[in-house]
């Protein structure tokens, strides 16, 4: 049934998510200095994803001191061999690496229970230890499905004179196992909706058949949102421990929030006008 607001029609649409848990083979290298501090060192990647945040929490967690005394040093080929982000195994490739190093450097110190670094070393006439590990997936893909899964909704609003397309709110919900830090997971899903988002309704290639060129190749003329494009975006995560996916539990974030994301926004304007259209991005020559 369509729902009329004023001169516009309302419609609602939702989408599964879904995709695959990856984990590629990571090393880290931990170091306890003199001091207590901890240095962390991996040829890991932070493009605003939130890398350094977590690398830093998970080494804090492992050897149980405060976050405060957490050096983590990243972005250099010279640190122990890491993949690039992407793929959504940034923070399962990284942090499995990091917590392994960072428990095979406190099992070297072996630090009595109540005593702290400073005086387990001091003990031993050390003035650091450290351990470098290589973290690889142990194979259980092969005997389980992994994947972080999700729902997308949204509400959108459409001019039928127009056609134009407007989405006014959206909501997603996700399982994507332990999650290390919330906003800058929370952070990721809006960014990937975004995406979604701009893939329904905005962006598109043109390609010169005669020389095989994109002529659309900048942002001139390819067309992404603004914020005036995006509404309010909700993000929720849902309690989900699975033990197999790696020895954090962490499942990828960021493509998850791109996944079903234009197709509740299609589902949505289908239902405020009848029409489907399979065509991305819908643009109101194709609704009119």
């Amino acid at each position: 049934m369509l729902v009329r607001c004023s001169n516009f029609t309302v419609g609602y649409g939702v989408a599964s998510a879904t995709y695959p848990t990856n984990r590629q083979p990571a090393s880290a290298l931990a170091k306890i200095l003199a001091d207590g501090r901890v240095l962390i060192q991996i040829a890991a990647t932070d493009i605003g994803t939130g890398t350094y945040t977590i690398l830093t929490q998970v080494a804090a967690e492992a050897l149980n001191v405060a976050p405060s005394k957490v050096q983590v040093q990243i972005g250099d080929t010279q640190f122990p061999k890491s993949p690039g982000s992407g793929g959504s195994w940034g923070a399962a490739s990284y942090g499995s690496a990091v917590h392994e190093a960072c428990m095979a450097v406190r099992s070297k110190l072996n630090a009595s229970p109540g005593e702290t670094y400073e005086q387990a070393l001091a003990r031993r006439n050390l003035k650091e230890i450290s351990a470098q590990v290589e973290s690889k997936p142990d194979g259980a893909t092969k005997k389980y499905s992994m994947h972080a899964f999700g729902a997308q909704f949204a509400e959108v609003r459409v001019d039928p004179d127009l056609g134009m397309v407007k989405v006014t709110r959206f909501l997603g919900v996700f399982g994507a196992g332990r999650i290390l830090n919330h906003k800058t997971a929370k952070s990721q899903m809006i960014g990937g909706i975004v995406w979604g988002i701009s893939q329904a309704l905005h962006e598109e290639t043109h390609l010169d058949e005669r020389y095989g060129n994109f002529v659309n190749n900048n942002l001139g003329e390819y067309h992404v949102p603004v914020n005036a494009d995006i509404p309010n975006i909700d993000v929720m995560f849902l309690d989900e421990k699975y033990p197999y996916v790696n020895p954090l539990g962490v499942k990828g974030v960021g493509e998850i929030g791109i996944v079903g994301a234009g197709a509740a926004v299609a589902n949505a304007i289908y239902h405020a006008t009848g029409k489907r259209i399979r065509d991305l991005p819908i643009t109101p020559d194709k609704l009119l």
